[in-house]
């Protein structure tokens, strides 16, 4: 048992508010709080721009651009309402995860000045406005679409450098994401021309003093690390990068799962686990 302290900068989807997560936003933050988490950043996910940019799931369940953007509005405003009704108990963050399709350098900034998040989550789910994580069947699309797996990392890692560098995200979610249903990661990462775009960015997050997301949920879908993987995780440390755990929780069943081993992870590679908070938004 880690003498840490449980947080989570990426975390609270709720099925009150996301199609693919469930349980209410309260009984998320009960469920934080009866596990002893300090403080936990509630994450969202932003509202698609268009039909086009909408998940496969939610396209067959009728959503609309329209909807989602009305539900998020609802999503700031409980998450809001409850910050303040559990200020006692647990320090919540109300912020929101992002998205890179066509049009958020003008849609984010747009959201950010209705909805005044306390921080961004910079992620990246869209390769030239093609999903890549909802299903194997898609990725391999998406690449084909592309030029391949590699060329596929190169555009995720430039598009997360341009975000990076544009909307400067207190947080940067599950920084190598791409990597979800490629069984060859490991090497891959390696190729000269990723690894140069990984570095980059790293260097990117090192100027602006972000926090990188250890993100949990690949550990919940079997798989052998978390976002970020061990090779990349080494430079961030060498690099006297913030990375703190983020559980990603899509409903009450992920919460506190797999923190211990997170927190184990860090110590060993020599992180301090005296966890930074994300920098917030100041609005006055």
């Amino acid at each position: 048992m880690s003498t840490a302290q449980y947080v989570s900068v990426h975390g609270g989807h709720s099925g009150q508010f996301c199609h693919h997560a469930t349980d209410t936003l309260e009984e998320i933050i009960t469920s934080y709080i009866k596990h002893g988490f300090a403080w936990v950043g509630i994450t969202e996910h932003v509202p698609g721009r268009t039909e086009e940019l909408l998940y496969p799931d939610q396209k067959a369940a009728g959503l609309t651009p329209e909807f989602l953007l009305e539900r998020f509005g609802r999503y700031m405003g409980e998450c809001k309402r409850l910050q303040e009704k559990y200020a006692g108990q647990l320090q919540i963050f109300a912020a929101m995860e992002i998205e890179t399709y066509s049009g958020y350098d003008t849609f984010i900034p747009s959201l950010i000045e209705k909805y005044q998040p306390d921080y961004l989550v910079g992620s990246v789910h869209f390769v030239d406005d093609l999903g890549f994580d909802y299903s194997k069947e898609q990725y391999d699309e998406t690449a084909d679409a592309v030029g391949g797996y590699d060329k596929m990392y190169c555009r995720y890692f430039d598009i997360q450098h341009e975000m990076l560098e544009r909307l400067q995200p207190a947080v940067v979610g599950h920084f190598d994401l791409i990597r979800i249903f490629d069984a060859d990661y490991k090497s891959r990462l390696l190729k000269p021309e990723i690894n140069e775009r990984v570095e980059r960015n790293l260097e990117v997050i090192k100027k602006h003093d972000l926090i990188m997301d250890l993100n949990l949920r690949s550990l919940l879908k079997g798989a052998e690390e978390p976002y970020i993987t061990g090779s990349i995780l080494q430079k961030a440390r060498d690099m006297g990068i913030s990375v703190v755990p983020g559980d990603d929780s899509h409903g009450l069943g992920n919460i506190h799962v797999n923190m211990d081993r997170a927190i184990a992870i860090l110590q060993d590679l020599g992180f301090t686990t005296n966890w930074p908070k994300p920098t917030l938004y100041s609005y006055e």
